[in-house]
């Protein structure tokens, strides 16, 4: 028998991604309401009672409204922002610790990671939980996407007018993602996050540089990256790369990709290095994302 999905806001670009992630999938079936109904709070909570589990592809606000209509016992994925950081949410990073998975699989509700998030934690957490950095290091955190993270809006000008080549923003250093990047790669000082969007469609590189004699200890690069490749051990959906990179990364190498992939560059003389993660801002960032911690709350790998 298949497990039955209702994708809350499946016209926008996120909720259209898992959709067709989804229909490759032949235990899952999608419940869909008209169009004429999609607003429809009656309707809605109709099928989220037919559902096994329902996902939500809406604005925050919408997503704490669709929440307080749910039926009792209604298992709720969320990929918005409203509850990434809000106390009973599990949050839907299965390699984050160990036990995340098997956390995720009998949550009644789980957030989906953000895509700039989902970068900088996958380089932050390991560090950190192994005493490598300090929460109260000083970290600054740039990052580039595709144009298809800004939405429906940036989507349109950029596929009709070739948009700017390259676009620096959140410069008032508000970025919504900066609580859940703290809360879960254990930071207790606010990192300096400076995001931006180039011409390409889909991936995205979230890089890191980091001054080695301001770590415990001192470690050299080398111990940086090795010590990615132990916590990531087993992990399907992250690859690490051993030793240190030096070739050019490109960020569009990632699309149409489920993994992230990490990278750490450094030179010893300068006691500098640089961590990187790429992925697509629309797989491991969003949807992929999605898809993975749907088939474990469905109870698949």
């Amino acid at each position: 028998m298949s497990a039955k999905i209702f994708i809350d806001g499946q016209a926008g670009t996120t909720g259209l991604g898992i959709a067709q992630r989804l229909a490759a999938l032949s235990h899952i079936s999608l419940v869909t309401l008209g169009e004429a109904h999609r607003k429809s709070p009656e309707a809605r909570a109709e099928a989220m009672a037919r559902a096994d589990l329902t996902v939500l592809c809406l604005p925050d606000d919408a997503a704490r409204e669709a929440v307080a209509l749910a039926p009792q016992g209604t298992r709720i994925l969320d990929a918005s922002t409203a509850h990434r950081t809000t106390p009973g949410w599990v949050y839907g990073f299965p390699e984050l610790v160990s036990g995340q998975a098997e956390a995720i699989a009998v949550a009644p509700a789980v957030s989906n990671p953000g895509c700039y998030a989902t970068g900088a934690i996958a380089l932050l957490r390991p560090l950190t939980a192994l005493g490598l950095l300090t929460p109260e290091q000083q970290l600054t955190i740039n990052a580039i996407s595709g144009y298809t993270g800004g939405g429906k809006a940036m989507i349109a000008d950029h596929e009709a007018h070739a948009g700017p080549a390259f676009e620096l923003y959140a410069l008032a250093l508000e970025h919504k993602h900066i609580p859940e990047i703290m809360e879960y790669s254990g930071l207790a000082r606010r990192p300096v996050f400076s995001p931006s969007v180039g011409h390409f469609p889909q991936g995205m590189l979230v890089c890191i540089p980091l001054f080695l004699d301001q770590l415990p200890g001192t470690p050299n690069a080398g111990r940086l990256a090795e010590a990615y490749a132990d916590y990531y051990a087993g992990a399907d959906n992250i690859i690490v790369q051993p030793g240190l990179f030096t070739a050019n990364l490109q960020p569009e190498v990632a699309r149409d990709t489920d993994t992230l992939e990490i990278f750490v560059g450094g030179n010893q003389s300068y006691g500098h290095a640089i961590l990187v993660a790429r992925f697509d801002n629309l797989g491991k960032g969003a949807s992929g994302a999605a898809v993975q911690n749907i088939n474990l709350m469905l109870g698949g790998a």
